[in-house]
């Protein structure tokens, strides 16, 4: 009896072990780094407040999707400045390390891109390029065509000049401050050049590629003495605007330019799309793509209503204009208007 007893509790001893084992065996429960992680590469062409805005905004903004949807955004961040050597490079890195996306910060980066991915068809995403059609990155607004979509800063450059004719309707001569070598510049400067030769104003242009060169033809247009000075949204201008502000509102011209970032950096006016709005709608769009499967090919540009003047109130009130009566002149040529101030960024 002994001996069965002893044989059934061995038996037992057994099964519990063999319990025991396939225990800890069994697959543990999934943890929370085991969410699906796309790796995305950000590119930024030049630090200013303009695209330093999208950037920050494509990033919280795919960090509030990441927390919705349950997964992993690795961003991948750097700024060229402008180099286009190391924008190269910060592209071939991107390539390297196998991101699922690219996000391209202004015209040159959008053009790099496209041509670093024709090959490998890496999705591209851009954001801020003004005339896509122009620079070539699609085939139309509608159907991109490729590996490439994204979103567009486009300037109404005529809202622009009513605004300077609205303010000062005895404007004869305007000064036309831009970098030949800005893609953003071209259409824009020539729609300009158009309206003022119908208009019968004399348009006068000046150029700069470095802080000191624009310092340079801005000091030129005051010694032409224009009455206003237009920019549109140009990467070089918007770099040296803090610079250049208040030399130009110190010799009573009032800066017109096709981004709100411009008057926070001191000029009299900026007139455009909200760029904090663009950087989120281009995140939106990136993760359509990564997440959702969406064919960059099939994806329409976003374009934006860029109807809103921001008016810098401390240089209103340098050049001796009512900030009320400034309003109230733009009224029915944009869809709103609002009161900034001088600072750096947003």
């Amino acid at each position: 009896m002994l001996k069965k007893i002893t044989a059934i509790l061995l038996a037992l001893a057994m099964v519990f072990a063999l319990a025991a084992c396939g225990g800890t065996a069994a697959p543990a429960a999934p943890a929370d780094d085991a969410a699906v992680t796309y790796k995305v590469g950000i590119c930024n062409f030049v630090d200013d407040a303009s695209l330093n805005q999208i950037c920050e905004n494509i990033q919280n903004q795919l960090q509030a999707i990441a927390t919705e949807k349950g997964v992993n955004f690795d961003i991948m961040y750097d700024n060229c400045n402008a180099d286009a050597q190391v924008m190269n490079q910060i592209i071939s890195n991107f390539i390297a390390e196998g991101v699922d996306l690219m996000v391209a910060i202004a015209t040159p980066v959008a053009m790099a891109m496209q041509a670093a991915t024709e090959d490998n068809q890496i999705p591209v995403v851009f954001a801020a390029v003004s005339d896509p059609l122009a620079c070539g990155v699609v085939e139309s607004l509608e159907a991109p065509g490729a590996n490439i979509t994204g979103t567009s800063d486009y300037l109404d450059t005529n809202s622009v000049m009513n605004l300077i004719f609205a303010n000062n309707p005895e404007t004869a001569k305007v000064g036309l401050l831009y970098d030949m070598g800005q893609d953003s510049s071209t259409t824009a400067i020539a729609a300009a050049k158009e309206y003022l030769a119908a208009k019968g104003v004399e348009a006068v242009e000046a150029n700069g590629t470095t802080t000191q060169e624009v310092m340079m033809a801005a000091q030129s247009l005051i010694d032409s003495k224009v009455d206003a000075i237009f920019t549109p949204s140009d990467n070089t201008i918007m770099t040296a605007e803090l610079s250049l502000y208040e030399v130009l509102a110190e010799a009573g011209i009032p800066h017109f330019a096709g981004a709100d970032s411009f008057a926070l950096n001191g000029a009299f006016l900026g007139y455009g799309v909200d760029y904090a709005n663009l950087g989120v709608e281009t995140a939106n769009m990136v993760a359509s793509i990564v997440i959702d499967g969406a064919d960059p090919a099939a994806t329409p540009v976003m374009t934006f209503d860029n109807g809103t003047a921001t008016v810098n109130t401390e240089i209103c009130e340098v050049l001796g204009y009512d900030y009320e009566a400034v309003k109230a002149s733009f009224d029915g040529l944009c869809t709103k208007v609002v009161e900034i101030q001088t600072a750096e960024s947003f």
